[in-house]
């Protein structure tokens, strides 16, 4: 269909520029760029065409020739991008390639693997660590330890010292013996601490029962007897459920710093690593090999900020640099 003819002029070839009324800078614009007046909407007094008229169309026409839109001119909207196929269940990840050998998932692996990445995604998770001074626990340890094995049957070592303190800490600092709610945080009662432990595929994490009451041989004793049962495969469900806090001793695999995955729905998890003897600078900037250790904790930032989660590291960092060498076993 043809576009309406300007008035004065038939509709085809600019021939008849000259018939209607333009400038003649006009008409010499019309005959060089070549142009069709019948195409043009003109924009001057009754539809007179503009030099603006004919540079503009001209613009337009070079412009669609070339695929390329002209300045101020409104883009196209894009094609709708295909939606994407969703990944079949079950096959996130990479998929084997030739030589690569698949190794099977064990229900085990795959509930940790399902635990791992809900925390991840339910806490935002915030980290921190703080060097702590063992000279007191390791002067007491070297001295008592044969005893200690001879009366209660369990090695000692650094473990029941944290997990002590931890409590201690954890009754001075309720908002890390917690977990969060849409209604608020909740802080327990009762502490329940869960110790890590790293078994050959997997791992678990035993609870012991109101830790806080026990003394440093019970703690010994309890968590000897629940790591024996965890690798042999012998734990009862409830002694694995309800914990509040957890404590992973990376230290016993040789691991110097270490930042954990919180077990949900708890507040924090904490790390203690391998105590190694490091050169210390003290009073009088002394240099001492002291043993030393390095103590983390991950917690949730919705329920502790860096102030109250430094102040429960710190808190049992001072149990541990003044524990009492002159305790009774």
């Amino acid at each position: 269909m043809q576009p309406a003819a300007v008035a004065g002029y038939t509709a085809g070839t600019n021939g008849g520029a000259e018939a209607l009324h333009m400038t003649p800078a006009v008409r010499m614009l019309v005959r060089e760029h070549d142009v069709d007046v019948s195409q043009i909407q003109g924009s001057g007094i009754a539809g007179r065409i503009t030099k603006k008229d004919v540079l503009e169309y001209v613009q337009r026409r070079d412009a669609g020739q070339r695929g390329v839109l002209p300045a101020g001119a409104p883009a196209p909207s894009p094609p709708a991008a295909a939606p994407e196929a969703p990944a079949p269940a079950g096959r996130e990840g990479q998929l084997a390639q030739d030589g690569d050998t698949l190794v099977p998932m064990t229900s085990i692996r795959k509930s940790i693997a399902e635990h791992m990445s809900r925390s991840k995604a339910t806490s935002p998770h915030a980290h921190l660590m703080v060097e702590v001074d063992m000279s007191a626990v390791s002067r007491y340890r070297d001295r008592t330890r044969r005893d200690f094995e001879q009366r209660y049957g369990v090695k000692l070592t650094f473990l029941p010292f944290v997990a002590r303190a931890v409590c201690e800490a954890l009754r001075r600092h309720p908002t890390l013996n917690a977990s969060w709610s849409d209604e608020g945080v909740i802080l327990k009662r009762d502490i329940h601490l869960g110790i890590a432990v790293a078994l050959e595929d997997n791992l678990v994490v035993p609870v012991v029962r109101n830790a806080d009451r026990l003394s440093l041989s019970g703690l010994a004793q309890t968590m000897a007897d629940l790591g024996e049962r965890a690798r042999a495969n012998r734990l009862k469900l409830d002694e694995i459920q309800g914990g509040t806090f957890t404590l992973n001793n990376t230290g016993a695999l040789g691991a110097v710093m270490t930042q954990a995955i919180i077990n949900q729905p708890q507040a924090a998890i904490m790390t203690m690593d391998l105590v190694v003897k490091r050169a210390v600078v003290v009073e009088n900037d002394h240099i001492v090999i002291r043993p030393m250790m390095n103590l983390g904790m991950s917690f949730d930032h919705r329920i502790n900020d860096g102030l109250q989660a430094t102040r429960f590291v710190r808190t049992v960092k001072e149990l541990l640099e003044g524990f009492d060498e002159n305790s009774p076993l």
